[in-house]
């Protein structure tokens, strides 16, 4: 029986080596033979180039300058390779003096780990002319890796600074939506750069080589090149845009030229800031300097710029009051003040305006015609008729996170503070104040709108590749306003032409143009108040905003110019002049015939 026991265990571990050998030679072979084509078939992704931005006229407004990255390999700081890391940086430095030590280590040590095998960038840019001279020495040495990494470059600086916007490094929040940029390492962060990315920053390409137990490369076996250099053609004129920043000088607020079927010739965000200083990272000195100022840099003013419209609103209101209650030829007796229950509301011209209709309204902005007009016409309509008209919503422009701005109404005001809404802010609304607020691109649209009675979306890109955009227009206006939207044109035209036009002796254009100026408030005016403080006698900072939207020429309507100066106090006076040489300027490019 002892012996039947033993032969039994005995042949029992024959047959488990047996089959463990198996497993090992026929059924593992699979495996390591994966494993072992890895060790020596290697793909790399290679790095699209980012696609370079022009103007209209084919001027390069952000291009790519020809760098590369040096890399370390990983793992040099263990206490085993130290001396090998200092030897590295010893050799480097000699050969470019120029590198900083400390931040090299401190950059290494960051992404230095047990967990990564990949090259580590230690150096992130340095110029084609000062890596050539060395480029052969440290390509020899096995540790440092050479990559071309090319850098972005806006030749313009400050020009157009919020509408091209800038690339810089990209997060790890970016690298989590979009896998590409931990190759890339850049990415747009806004304007242009960042709406358009996906498209500029292109698609990786990828090259299978086969390796040697050195990692040196002994074949190449396939090789799919990038989807890269896609370009981008703006409607911008950039020397326009140049032009427009000298007449701004030193003022905050924004400027839109934009043809009357949406294409952005110019747009402009005062201050501006010089793109190339966020690429490789801006200092905290630069940075807090910009982030603290009061006239606010960072914020694109043409699509993040919430402001009240004060009276270039009369226009579209007007045309909401002429088509209801009131009629064309309704008018008020305007003696400068209009009692409401406990509080008086007054025009801004002490003497009033004596009769007044719809024409005169708007010519001289006359307060009290709108507020008796809102009174009759009531809020609902007058909300109804602005957002038909574009405000309140996003234009759809080709820029990123659009602003929609408010158009106040019982229905906003329930749903944002739970509270009811009052005739008093019926009354505001009718002048453009209290909650009312837009963004310039949305008054250009708005005033595009009431040139030619189509409604066209702002777009800022021309091409896209070989692909050219198409204007996108709507008709929004009704039957009877199409019909008496000619009245509201003349009005305009007489804001800008008549002896008493709220910009007449501002205007001087060479050719005919039609608009209307805007006093939008920064702090509360109580309405009982009759001797009011003059706007420049105000603190800057408590002065109101300056508008000025326009289009011409007033008999064919081809652009729209808007003006919007911060603290500017009166839209004509404060902007007439800047409007005025912008037409002046169109002509002289050859954009307007005279």
């Amino acid at each position: 029986m002892k012996v039947k026991f033993i032969l039994f265990i005995f042949v029992l571990v024959w047959i488990t080596l047996i089959i463990r050998v198996f497993v090992l030679a026929v059924e593992s072979n699979s495996y390591y033979e994966k494993l072992s084509h890895s060790n020596t078939i290697k793909t790399e992704k290679i790095a699209p180039v980012r696609g370079e931005i022009t103007d209209n006229k084919n001027r390069p407004i952000a291009i790519n300058k020809l760098g590369f990255k040096i890399q370390l390999k990983p793992h040099l700081t263990l206490k085993k390779n130290e001396k090998i890391f200092n030897n590295e940086l010893d050799n480097l430095l000699a050969l470019l003096p120029g590198l900083n030590r400390e931040d090299i280590i401190s950059t290494y040590k960051k992404q230095d780990s047990y967990y990564n095998h990949d090259f580590i960038d230690i150096v992130n840019f340095i110029s084609y002319n000062e890596i050539m001279p060395v480029y052969t020495k440290l390509n020899l040495r096995e540790n440092i890796k050479i990559v071309s990494a090319p850098k972005r470059y806006y030749p313009y600086g400050s020009i157009a600074a919020h509408t091209i916007g800038y690339v810089s490094r990209a997060n790890i929040k970016d690298i989590k939506h979009d896998n590409l940029l931990k190759l890339i390492g850049y990415v747009g962060k806004s304007g242009i750069e960042n709406f358009y990315n996906t498209y500029l920053q292109g698609e990786a390409g990828s090259k299978t080589v086969k390796v040697n137990a050195n990692n040196q490369v002994i074949k190449q076996i396939s090789y799919e090149k990038a989807q890269e250099d896609r370009k981008l053609v703006l409607n911008i004129d950039i020397k326009l845009q140049k032009y427009i920043s000298s007449l701004f000088k030193d003022q905050a607020g924004a400027v839109v030229v934009m043809d009357v079927e949406g294409r952005v010739l110019s747009a402009s965000s005062f201050p501006e800031y010089d793109l190339n200083t966020f690429v490789s990272g801006v200092s905290h000195k630069e940075w807090n300097k910009l982030s603290t100022s009061l006239d606010k840099p960072f914020t694109n003013k043409i699509t993040h710029g919430l402001y009240p419209p004060g009276s270039t609103i009369k226009t579209g209101l007007g045309l909401v009051y002429i088509t209801n209650e009131i009629g064309s030829y309704w008018t008020v007796d305007c003696d400068a003040a209009m009692p409401l229950g406990k509080r008086v509301f007054r025009c801004w011209k002490k003497s009033g305006h004596k009769k007044t209709g719809i024409i005169k309204a708007i010519r001289e902005s006359c307060d009290d015609y709108f507020y008796k007009g809102s009174l009759l016409v009531g809020i609902k309509k007058m909300s109804e008729g602005l957002k038909r008209y574009g405000l309140g919503q996003k234009t759809g422009i080709d820029l990123p996170n659009e602003f929609i701005g408010t158009v106040p109404s019982r229905e906003w005001k329930k749903r944002k503070f739970n509270k009811p809404w009052y005739i008093g802010e019926t009354v505001n609304t009718s002048i453009g104040q209290g909650n009312f607020l837009v963004t310039p691109i949305q008054m250009a649209q708005f005033t595009a709108l009431m040139a030619t009675s189509k409604l066209p979306t702002p777009f800022v890109a021309k091409k896209i590749g070989d692909t050219e955009l198409k204007p996108n227009i709507q008709d929004v206006l009704n039957e009877e306003e199409l019909k008496k939207l000619p009245i509201i044109q003349k009005s305009m035209y007489e804001v800008c032409n008549y002896p008493y036009g709220t910009a007449t002796k501002y205007v001087s254009s060479k050719i005919k143009i039609a608009g209307k100026t805007g006093t939008a408030q920064v702090i509360g005016i109580l309405q009982d108040i009759e001797d009011r403080e003059l706007e420049h006698e105000m603190e800057y900072y408590t002065r109101s905003h300056a508008w000025f939207t326009t289009y011409g020429p007033y008999k064919n309507p081809q652009y729209v110019v808007l003006a919007l100066v911060e603290h500017g106090g009166h839209g004509g006076s404060a902007a007439g002049k800047i409007v005025s040489s912008i037409y002046d300027k169109l002509i002289e490019m050859g954009y307007i015939k005279p």
